[in-house]
C-alpha cells in the first residue's frame, strides 16, 4: 500500500456522510455511497429517514463490514418516529418544556434512545441547545427548550443523562448558539451580531449545561460570530471558536463535530466566493473539529484532507487526537440488542405525553357532530423535503369509529363544526416563520363560509405556535406543536373528548 493510500485510510474516519432514504426505493439509490463509505473506512454515517426494519438492516451491515466500530447517527429531536417509520413520535422539545416536568424530558430521551439503539442507531444529534431568542428566527423553532437559559438547563441536562444512560451518544447543537439568527443557515450565510459578553451570558450557558452533563459530542454550526472571530469564517471553520472558546475556555475534550459541510458550501466565504464542501471539510478539521458531517463527495473531501496533511497545513498530531476521540466513543456506544427494549408502557406513554402538551385557546372546543368535515390547509406544501402524511388526523378519527370526511369547505352533509387542519411548521430550509398570504386568505374564507352556514369552526394548528398567532381573527383552536403523526393522533383524541 502506498503512503498516500495509507494516509487516505488514516483520515477517512474523520468523515460522516449522509445516507438519504427514498420513500419509493428505500436506501437502494444510496447504495453506491454506502459501498464507497465502507471501502474508504469512514467514521460513521448520518441516516436521513428510513423504515425501522430497513434502518436496522443497514446499520447491522455497516457495522459488520466496516474496518472499525462506526457511529450511526440520526436527528431525532421529536422521538424516533420523527424520521423513522415504525418509531414512536414525540412532541418537540418546546412542547415538553411547557409541561415544566424534567422527568418527562428524561423519559422522552430514554424512549428515543432505546428505540434508536434497537435499530442500530448509537448517536442522536440532539438535544438542541439553542435558545429561542427571536420570534422571527427561522432556524430554531420548536426544537429549542425555551428562551431562558436557567429554565432550559435542567431539561438539557436531563435529556443528555437519560439518552447516554441507554448507551447512545448525544450531540448538543448548534454551538455557540443559533438563537439570534435572522436567516436559515441551510439557505444562506448567517451572521450573529452580538457582543462576546452577550453570547457568554445568554447563548453559552445551555452548552455549559451539556458539558456538565457529560455530553459525548457537540455540533458546531456554520454561522459567523464577528465578536468571537473577526475573520468572517463560520464557527465550525474557526479556531477561535473551536479551539479557544470550546476546547480551552469551556474545557471540552470530547467529540467536536462540524455541521454538514454541504450547508456551508452554499454560503459565500470570507472573500465573497462560495467554498466547496471539500474546502469546508479541511477548514473544519484544521479548526479542531473531530468529525465532519455530510462532507460532500467523499473522494474529493479525502483528497483535500490528504493534500492538507502533505503540505503541512493540517497538524497530524491533532488529527490523531481526533481519531482517538472518535474511536473511544464508537467503542463506548452500546451495541444494538433486545435488552431494555421499549415496552408497551413506554410507547403508550409517548401518546399520553403528546396529549398533555396540547393547548386549547379561544375555546372551549365545540362538540363534534355526527359527521365531521376536515379541510386541510397546508402552509408547508411548497417546502423542501418529505413531510408527514396530512391524512393521519382524519384516519385517527375514523379508527375511533367517527364519521370523518376530507372536504374543501362546509357542505350540507354535516351540521357540526368544520375542522381546519392547519399545517404550518418550522421545517429545515423553509426559510420563513410567517404564514403565506394565501394560507391566511384560505382560513379566512373558510371562516366566512362556516359563519354563513351557521356552523362553528375549529382550527387544529399542527405546527409552530408562532404561525398560528398570525391569523387575524381567533377561533376555538387546538394547538398541537407539530404535524407529525403522533400530534395528529393526539389532536383526534382531543376532538373526540369534546363530543
Amino acid at each position: 500500500m502506498s503512503s498516500r493510500e495509507s494516509l487516505r485510510r488514516e483520515l477517512a474516519p474523520l468523515l460522516v456522510p449522509c445516507i438519504p432514504w427514498s420513500a419509493a426505493s428505500g436506501f437502494e439509490p444510496a447504495r453506491p455511497l454506502v459501498e464507497e463509505a465502507i471501502a474508504l473506512g469512514v467514521g460513521g454515517v448520518l441516516l436521513d429517514g428510513g423504515e425501522q426494519g430497513a434502518v436496522r438492516t443497514l446499520a447491522k451491515e455497516l457495522q459488520r463490514r466496516a474496518p472499525h466500530p462506526l457511529l450511526v447517527g440520526a436527528l431525532l429531536d421529536r422521538g424516533a418516529g420523527q424520521r423513522i417509520a415504525g418509531g414512536t413520535p414525540l412532541p418537540p422539545p418546546a412542547a415538553i418544556a411547557t409541561l415544566g416536568d424534567v422527568e418527562s424530558c428524561r423519559r422522552a430521551a430514554r424512549l428515543t434512545a432505546r428505540e434508536a439503539r434497537t435499530m442500530g442507531i448509537n448517536w442522536i444529534l440532539g438535544p438542541v441547545c439553542d435558545l429561542e431568542l427571536r420570534d422571527q428566527n427561522p432556524a430554531v423553532g420548536t426544537g429549542a427548550f425555551g428562551r431562558d437559559p436557567r429554565q432550559v438547563e435542567p431539561f438539557i441536562n436531563g435529556w443528555i443523562s437519560a439518552c447516554q444512560g441507554e448507551g447512545v451518544l448525544a450531540g448538543a447543537r448548534h454551538f455557540p448558539g443559533l438563537g439570534r439568527a435572522d436567516a436559515d443557515p441551510l439557505l444562506g450565510p448567517v451572521v450573529i451580531h452580538a457582543s462576546s459578553q452577550a453570547l457568554k451570558e445568554l447563548d453559552l450557558p445551555p452548552f455549559r449545561a451539556a458539558i456538565s452533563a457529560g455530553v459525548a459530542s457537540i455540533v458546531v454550526g456554520h454561522a459567523a460570530y464577528p465578536a468571537l472571530d473577526d475573520s468572517g469564517l463560520p464557527a465550525a471553520s474557526s479556531r477561535e471558536v473551536v479551539q479557544w472558546l470550546l476546547r480551552q475556555q469551556l474545557r471540552y475534550d470530547q467529540l467536536v463535530v462540524a455541521a454538514p459541510a454541504t450547508e456551508a458550501a452554499a454560503q459565500p466565504g470570507a472573500a465573497g466566493a462560495p467554498f466547496s464542501p471539500s474546502t469546508v471539510t479541511v477548514q473544519a478539521v484544521r479548526a479542531g473539529c473531530d468529525l465532519v458531517l455530510d462532507p460532500g463527495p467523499l473522494g474529493e473531501a479525502l483528497d483535500a484532507l490528504v493534500a492538507a496533511v502533505e503540505e503541512g497545513s493540517l497538524d497530524r498530531a491533532q488529527v490523531q487526537r481526533s481519531l482517538r476521540r472518535r474511536l473511544k466513543w464508537a467503542q463506548w456506544a452500546a451495541p444494538p440488542n433486545e435488552w431494555r427494549r421499549p415496552s408497551g408502557a413506554d410507547t403508550a406513554w409517548g401518546g399520553l405525553v403528546s396529549d398533555r402538551t396540547l393547548r386549547i385557546t379561544h375555546g372551549p372546543l365545540p362538540p363534534l357532530g355526527m359527521v365531521t368535515e376536515v379541510v386541510v390547509v397546508d402552509d408547508d406544501a411548497d417546502g423542501p423535503g418529505v413531510l408527514p402524511s396530512r391524512q393521519r388526523l382524519v384516519e385517527a378519527l375514523r379508527l375511533a369509529g367517527h364519521d370523518a370526511r376530507v372536504a374543501e369547505g362546509p357542505t350540507p352533509a354535516s351540521g357540526g363544526p368544520l375542522v381546519v387542519a392547519l399545517f404550518a411548521d418550522a421545517h429545515p430550509a423553509k426559510g420563513r416563520c410567517t404564514l403565506r398570504p394565501e394560507t391566511v386568505a384560505r382560513v379566512e374564507a373558510l371562516r366566512e363560509a362556516t359563519t354563513a352556514a351557521r356552523r362553528p369552526l375549529i382550527v387544529v394548528a399542527l405546527g409552530d405556535p408562532r404561525f398560528l398567532a398570525q391569523l387575524p381573527v381567533p377561533s376555538p383552536t387546538l394547538e398541537c406543536w407539530s404535524g407529525d403523526r403522533g400530534m395528529q393522533e393526539a389532536a383526534a383524541r382531543a376532538l373526540l373528548r369534546a363530543r
